[in-house]
């Protein structure tokens, strides 16, 4: 395996030779197999002959495919086999002999029933690195239960604490569970690589979307633990400082930290109310949070009365942390985001020319991709070659519908 960065310190080659097989499905899976993929692992993305779930989220489409499936699949290949046909564990057996790492995100016990099982895939080569991503994990009195991203936001408690007091509940608009647990899958299947060269031992990873919603509330349920108080919601601010949150403007909404004691004279000054900084509601943080309803009395009817832009080079000047809260339209038409080279393009043969966000965690910019995210089966003959199979051995796996490959277009 070759482990050396370039010297720009882009590490999109890091992983080159090692060879995953991706059962991943929806989100959480395929994307930790997109990010090995990212740094250069060749991973094969392994789907049953209707194709995996992630294929018919939407919308959005884009000439009928499914964004949410291209955004997770990117430098991938495709194999499409049937794991239900009596042949396919013979062809499963050869291809994990010569892989690294097996992913997938099925619900615990459909792994065995598919003959994918960790005892089954370890029998057959002992240092493979396997990696399960589940809802509750592998263990435990939730383990089969079956759980998708809000429904994991809503049992890890995050839900409690977003939106308004008084309010329905809220959530995060955006498959955090998934992304989060692809994140923490990523990671553990990198140190398990970094055991495996090591000790010459391979693993098998539970990773739980529940854990790792637990995680990223770390402050949070650490504050729960220490206090007992229950998390109130509070729209956009912080519960621990203030003020942090976002005030309205003329024409928008600013985001505004400045609960740091030099910053809150700051921006004492700025709005003009010096004498906030005698006012024993506010004289300290701890004051400002317990106060905060006080306080925005004070600052909202402030902020309404200029814009957005007055508001950003005034607090600019003031060494005040601020940013207007942006739309993605906003956000795609910054100089920031032209500048950070965060999005990268591939044209996929169905759906034209795909943007979105890269990966660029520790790089300057995201690598341009090597290809298009494969279309079902669109490399099964391929990747079947790769793995030693001959011809005549391929074609009737094919003939017999035990893998399904992609007509050429």
């Amino acid at each position: 395996m070759s482990t050396a960065a370039s010297p720009s310190g882009m590490i999109d080659a890091v992983l080159d030779g090692i060879v995953v097989l991706d059962f991943g499905q929806l989100v959480a899976g395929p994307v930790c197999g997109m990010w090995l993929a990212d740094m250069g692992a060749t991973v094969i993305k392994v789907e049953p002959p209707e194709g995996e779930l992630g294929r018919q989220l939407g919308p959005p489409w884009q000439n009928g495919e499914s964004i949410a499936a291209l955004s997770a699949n990117r430098n991938k290949m495709g194999l499409s086999i049937d794991l239900k046909q009596p042949g396919a564990p013979a062809v499963m057996e050869r291809l994990v002999r010569g892989t690294d790492i097996v992913l997938e995100n099925f619900r615990p016990g459909v792994a065995r029933r598919l003959g994918i099982d960790d005892v089954t895939l370890r029998g057959w080569k002992p240092d493979l690195i396997h990696c399960s991503i589940s809802a509750y994990g592998q263990e435990g009195p939730w383990r089969g239960r079956p759980g998708v991203d809000g429904i994991m936001q809503a049992a890890t408690g995050l839900m409690s604490g977003i939106g308004l007091p008084g309010a329905e509940p809220g959530k995060a608009p955006l498959p955090l569970a998934d992304m989060t647990g692809a994140l923490f899958a990523t990671i553990t299947i990198l140190a398990a690589l970094r055991r495996r060269d090591r000790e010459g031992v391979g693993s098998k990873l539970d990773v739980s979307l529940y854990n790792a919603m637990l995680m990223i509330q770390q402050m949070s349920l650490a504050a729960f633990l220490s206090s007992g108080d229950m998390p109130v919601p509070a729209g956009s601010a912080a519960p621990y400082a203030a003020p942090n949150e976002a005030l309205p403007t003329a024409d928008g909404w600013i985001m505004v930290a400045a609960y740091q004691p030099k910053r809150w004279a700051g921006l004492c000054r700025a709005v003009c109310h010096p004498e906030l900084l005698d006012d024993p509601r506010f004289l300290t943080n701890a004051d400002r949070v317990a106060n905060r309803a006080a306080l925005r009395e004070v600052l909202f009817p402030v902020f309404r009365a200029f814009p957005t832009g007055y508001w950003q080079a005034l607090l600019a000047r003031e060494d005040i942390i601020a940013a207007p809260v942006a739309n993605y339209a906003d956000v795609t038409r910054s100089e920031q985001y032209t500048a950070s080279g965060i999005e990268v393009a591939f044209e996929h043969p169905t759906a034209g020319t795909v943007r979105m966000p890269g990966f660029a965690a520790g790089s300057p910019r995201p690598a341009p991709p090597r290809s298009a995210p494969p279309r079902l089966g669109e490399h099964s003959r391929g990747v079947l070659g790769r793995f030693g199979f001959t011809p005549a051995e391929i074609d009737p796996l094919i003939r017999e519908r035990i893998v399904l490959e992609t007509t050429p277009t």
